[in-house]
């Protein structure tokens, strides 16, 4: 049986066929619908993990436990597991380890755009790079004989266009893993100094032997055409490639691209007139090539930012563009990103952009939109979890240099647990005086939903131990705490003076109001009071000031004709922000008096 699926879906559906027992994993775009499937198949115990680090983690005691093992991340959540992966590439394998990097070109829905094909080199470890759906469920099976056979992690290479993009894949059976049973061998599995000196040797060795296998395995496989243009490619830059140059070019395909066929890749040279390689994004394969004594071209003419597509290589290699519709920049109407009408975030920075000499610190989530107009709350933004530190920081350097500025750190409740709870530890343990601010909407909001540690769910909705925002600040010993409604105004300005009137000592406020987009809990429905009846306005009121336009809602509009403001129904959710915002009272909820 066939089905479309997107390169997530069969990932998730090639761990079901390959019978792995164990998957974990922290959302992030364009990884997270891997989990999410994977949680749909009976037979795999799935889990929402922390952070990437702990996934990798606990993927790494499933495997040495003796079943198979799997963890997905975006290419920055490998930054974060690097630290175990690294270590246990120098040990051994009972289960399979497989991972997915899900690299972002283009940066769609990430702060940087590096290529983690590196990270295979770095490790030393095999890599596998799917083009397609069909390719990216099997080679999750491949990845794990490859994985046991040669004592290796596997890095699947995934990137935004494979992993969303839709084909046909045909279904298997789920093939069951016999487990291994553990046994203690200290000599290949406690990395201590006089352990991993021996280890190491291994580790080369290994690599030789996947060398063997790069030049054998049919995940590398040449087609030939005209032998005028020779391309080397893999992943979804092969399906580019061929879309510009069809049956006019011959073609090198890598598929298990670390480590590198260089005996099939010389051989692929001999019999081409001119070879270039078709890479995103980093010269991953073209340095090593050119090492190798292999003449070709790569980023002399193909572009190391942003993503690929078929009209940029068409432009690079054929000096001429792909035939398409154009369309005049004068008709596309700018559309910024903004937080969603009624978000919980919005009525705290309304209220912290007014503060004077402050400098908000920022993290990764919604929240990132707090910097835009008409908001301008936020200044900057490191990575997951860094904000509380970030922040502390500046406070350091402002107090030695004598700078009058507050810091206000912000992140939200699933990137307190990912990795702020170890950057609060620091703000308290130092005596910084930043105020730190959790924003709990009670879900994991920017990738889409996921359950975290602190929504009392796991990621098959199973009911679980809730972890409390509150009690785990003040079990790190800050001893200002207040909680905070965000939408109401008034407590929430009031909060901030209390804040800032603080000067010696760590101040921590929890903004605490469900995300708006979000499905409620029973218990979100006992705590809240979530009534979205929307809000209207009195035209006759109405002033045309604009001041509930400053709240940034995307629910309100503004009449030119008529110089009012008017509030689309549909899309408000009544949280009254823009009607304490008014000066003349003219917007209330529709029906109430």
């Amino acid at each position: 049986m066939k089905q479309l699926m997107t390169g997530n879906e069969a990932i998730a559906r090639g761990l079901y066929e390959a019978g792995v027992s164990f998957a974990s994993a922290y959302p992030g775009t364009p990884s997270t619908e891997i989990l999410e499937n994977v949680a749909k198949y009976d037979g795999i115990s799935s889990e929402w993990a922390p952070n990437e680090k702990v996934a990798m983690e606990a993927a790494i005691g499933a495997s040495i436990g003796g079943v198979r093992s799997f963890a997905a991340m975006k290419m920055v959540g490998l930054n974060v597991a690097a630290d175990p992966l690294f270590t246990f590439a120098y040990l051994a394998i009972n289960g399979g380890l497989v991972f997915v990097s899900a690299d972002d070109p283009g940066m769609h829905s990430s702060q940087n755009e590096q290529d983690n094909r590196n990270y295979a080199k770095f490790a030393k470890i095999a890599m596998l790079e799917p083009s397609d759906s069909q390719e990216a469920k099997d080679m999750v099976a491949e990845a794990y004989k490859i994985s046991e056979t040669y004592g290796t992690p596997v890095m699947l290479r995934m990137t935004t266009r494979v992993d969303h993009s839709k084909s046909l894949v045909e279904l298997g059976e789920r093939v069951p893993f016999k487990a291994v049973p553990y046994v203690k061998q200290r000599d290949k599995m406690d990395p201590v100094p006089a352990i991993s000196k021996v280890r190491r040797f291994v580790v080369e060795e290994r690599e030789q032997k996947l060398k063997e296998y790069s030049e054998q395995t049919p995940l590398n496989f040449e087609e030939m055409h005209d032998t005028k243009i020779g391309i080397i490619t893999a992943g979804v830059s092969y399906n580019y490639c061929k879309e510009v140059f069809g049956d006019n070019a011959s073609y090198l395909k890598l598929g298990f691209s670390y480590p590198l066929p260089m005996n099939k890749i010389r051989a692929f040279a001999d019999k081409v007139d001119t070879l270039y390689v078709v890479e995103e994004l980093d010269p991953f394969m073209e340095e090593q090539i050119q090492r190798a004594g292999i003449s070709c071209h790569g980023k002399d003419v193909i572009p190391n930012i942003d993503e690929l597509n078929p009209n940029i290589i068409a432009e690079a290699i054929l000096h001429k563009g792909q035939e398409g519709v154009t369309v005049s920049d004068d008709l596309f109407v700018p559309r910024p990103p903004a937080l969603c009408a009624g978000c919980p975030h919005r009525g705290f920075f309304y209220e912290l952009a007014k503060r004077k000499d402050t400098v908000m610190v920022g993290d990764i989530g919604c929240y990132a939109l707090g910097g835009a107009e008409p908001l301008n709350a936020k200044d900057m933004a490191l990575c997951m979890g860094s904000a509380f530190s970030l922040g502390h920081g500046m406070v350091k350097a402002f107090a030695d240099s004598g700078q009058q500025k507050r810091v206000v750190a912000v992140m939200g409740d699933s990137t307190f647990f990912h990795t702020g709870i170890n950057a609060l530890t620091e703000v308290s343990y130092n005596k910084s005086n930043t105020i730190c601010v959790i924003l709990d909407n009670r879900i994991t909001g920017m990738t889409g939903h996921q359950e975290n540690p602190g929504t009392g769910y796991t990621i098959k909705g199973e009911p679980t131990t809730l972890i409390d925002v509150e009690r785990v600040v003040h079990a790190l010993g800050i001893r200002n705490v207040r909680t905070v409604d965000p939408n109401n105004l008034a407590d929430m300005k009031a909060t901030l003076d209390w804040a800032y009137s603080i000067e010696k000592e760590p101040v921590v406020i929890i903004t605490k109001w469900p995300c708006v987009l979000k499905k409620y809990s029973h218990e979100d429905a006992e705590e809240f009071n979530l009534d979205k009846t929307p809000c209207v306005i009195d035209e006759e009121k109405c002033i045309g000031c604009k001041k509930c336009l400053t709240t940034g809602c995307p629910a309100l509009r503004f009449n030119l004709k008529d110089k009012k403001s008017e509030i689309v129904e549909s899309d408000c959710v009544g949280c009254k922000v823009c009607m304490q915002v008014c000066p003349v009272k003219a917007i209330s909820r529709k029906g109430y008096k």
